[in-house]
């Protein structure tokens, strides 16, 4: 089997499987409780909300867990929108969004006004249209750090430095497709979400960090928890491997990514010599990421063609995978025909080149 779709989910590493099975066996008991086995429990979560915290470097209070990177987008849209009731209710983002944030903004434009910042022809933030929009004191901007379709990266730390100057504002980054893969720096990020199975953790825990000085209303309402910003009784088992999970993919982040750009140059360097087949992802974004489109084909019936050989990608990305037309690639190429048939290849450190070399040849038999 040759597995491409790792920005979707990754398969869950051994470790972090064994940690969730033996934190399940040996802490039962609600780390709510006051007595000994939930103190216990309660012990261990803090460890674990500890670890993450020093990861991240970051503090202990600025970590909340969540279920998925989609409640995370959603606790610090919302949660922002309603802890600032009397800040303008304008909210920067770009056209190049997660479901999870660009639906989101679409379900809140009765209370809510939302502007795209303009993007050049690489999809990187315009600098100078963002400052214009900063002008306008708005409550959030909420972006990606990189894209999940076509692995555009954004400049988080220009970016912050200059939203700092406008003190009205707050920072959103939804970093689900680049912590563990490229270095994170969340010094002048307010707000930053995760989720852990997208660096061979388990499915259910995610994280949104939220910077101490910033105030959010809970989504999930009930009492102090994990956290004060989210109700409810705590995974301690997934907690647990949420820790170990990233403590070992932020261990592996430089290897990895050497890995992974060999593995990226390869097909970036063969699928341009094809006919009727357009690269869509520059060469300056994640090697994590490479999108591309057979004009003249759907992606669909290459995706299950490709099936038949036990080779796994996506037509775009998994949240957004039944509409007809990327609205991603369509914003960077403004090309229709290009939009309908994209399809992404994700990598992780588990591929190899020899994969990439066997996909190459079936993909040139069997389907170009």
């Amino acid at each position: 089997m040759i597995y491409f779709d790792n920005s979707a989910t990754t398969f869950v590493r051994d470790e972090v499987l064994d940690t969730f099975v033996k934190v399940s066996k040996e802490f039962v008991g609600n780390p709510n409780s006051l007595h000994t086995l939930g103190l216990q429990s309660k012990k261990l979560m803090l460890e674990a909300t500890k670890q993450v915290a020093d990861l991240l470097h970051i503090k202990e209070n600025e970590v909340i867990f969540t279920s998925s990177a989609s409640e995370s987008n959603n606790m610090a849209i919302k949660g922002v929108l309603g802890f600032y009731p009397k800040r303008k209710r304008l909210i920067i983002t770009t056209p190049l969004e997660h479901a999870s944030i660009s639906v989101t903004l679409q379900q809140l434009t009765e209370d809510i006004t939302v502007k795209y910042v303009e993007l050049d022809d690489f999809g990187h933030v315009n600098l100078q249209s963002l400052e214009t929009l900063l002008k306008e004191e708005p409550i959030l901007v909420t972006m990606h750090h990189v894209d999940s379709e076509v692995g555009t990266i954004q400049d988080i730390e220009k970016i912050g430095k200059l939203i700092k100057k406008y003190p009205k504002t707050l920072f959103h980054v939804d970093g689900t497709q680049s912590i563990g893969k490229i270095p994170v720096h969340l010094e002048d990020v307010d707000l930053f979400s995760m989720s852990a199975h997208k660096f061979f953790g388990l499915k259910g825990i995610a994280c949104l960090i939220k910077k101490e000085k910033v105030g959010l209303t809970p989504l999930i309402s009930g009492g102090a928890s994990q956290s004060i910003y989210r109700a409810g009784t705590p995974s301690v088992p997934l907690i647990a491997s949420f820790a170990k999970a990233l403590r070992l993919i932020l261990e592996e982040e430089e290897a990895s990514y050497k890995t992974v750009k060999e593995i990226n140059t390869y097909l970036r360097g063969e699928l341009e010599t094809c006919q009727n087949v357009v690269v869509n992802s520059k060469e300056d974004g994640s090697p994590y990421i490479l999108n591309f489109s057979i004009l003249g084909q759907k992606p669909e019936t290459v995706l299950h063609k490709l099936e038949q050989f036990e080779i796994y990608l996506s037509t775009k990305t998994a949240c957004s995978s039944k509409k007809d037309l990327s609205t991603t690639v369509f914003a960077l190429t403004k090309n229709k025909d290009v939009s309908k048939s994209s399809l992404r290849i994700s990598l992780s450190k588990l591929n190899t080149l020899e994969e990439a070399k066997t996909f190459i040849k079936i993909l040139k038999k069997e389907i170009l």
